[in-house]
């Protein structure tokens, strides 16, 4: 006796009886899953299993869109499930009837293009999807494989933590560069000033005072970091 969605009954070669076939179908449009149950080479029996979409999903995806960035859905379901659930998120592209071995292989697809990838996951299937990814993005909540395999914990298990950790990370960049460029500023200016480079027009630096204005480089830098505290991450 085997239990298993469409692609066991595919991979098995089997033709389902009618009435299991209408209500694969029924249950497809629905947006539900369904799996068989197989004995003696032939299908007896289909059991219909949904997931209820988190309410703040959809809100997810928009602000991830709102940053400029694409979304994409990887699952094993069925076409018709996935896009099912694509369209209730909003979500423009999705790999559906994708085998746990092919997840990766489709995250590699995206990386080929040129594509910097963000996998989010919480399952056994999901862990080499989030080694390959640029960046892996576990749910706390999720199997010890995919949290041991991810770069980044959901601790919460919130689909808003994503957005958040993309905020973020966003302000930190932003803020390094602007301490780059405030600390390649003075190196490129007040040092050779304090050098004497411009004394033969009357323009000099003492020693004294640029070592006052290397400590204020550093304070600044430091304060400017801290601004990091005042980032609305839920925007």
């Amino acid at each position: 006796m085997n239990v298993g969605g469409p692609q066991l009954v595919e991979h098995l070669e089997l033709k389902l009886p009618e009435s299991l076939a209408q209500f694969e179908e029924e249950q497809a449009n629905r947006g539900s899953s369904v799996v068989f149950l197989i004995r003696s080479g032939q299908a007896e029996a289909a059991f219909s299993l949904a997931d209820k979409i988190r309410p703040e999903s959809r809100d997810v995806v928009d602000k991830i869109r709102g940053m400029g960035k694409e979304v994409m859905m990887i699952t094993g379901d069925s076409e018709k499930v996935a896009a099912s659930v694509a369209g209730e998120l909003g979500i423009e592209r999705y790999f559906a009837e994708v085998l746990p071995q092919d997840k990766d292989k489709s995250i590699q697809e995206l990386q080929d293009k040129g594509k910097k990838v963000a996998m989010v996951g919480d399952g056994v299937n999901d862990a080499p999807a989030l080694v390959r990814a640029d960046v892996g993005i576990a749910i706390g909540s999720g199997t010890d494989v995919a949290v041991e395999s991810a770069g980044l914990i959901l601790v919460k298990s919130s689909p808003l933590d994503v957005v958040r950790a993309l905020a973020l990370s966003r302000a930190t960049y932003k803020k390094m560069v602007q301490n780059l460029i405030w600390a390649t500023g003075y190196n490129v200016i007040a040092l050779p000033i304090a050098a004497g480079v411009l004394a033969p027009w009357g323009i000099l630096l003492s020693p004294a005072v640029g070592a006052l204005f290397m400590s204020l480089s550093t304070v600044i830098v430091a304060v400017n970091a801290q601004f990091l505290r005042r980032v609305d991450l839920a925007a």
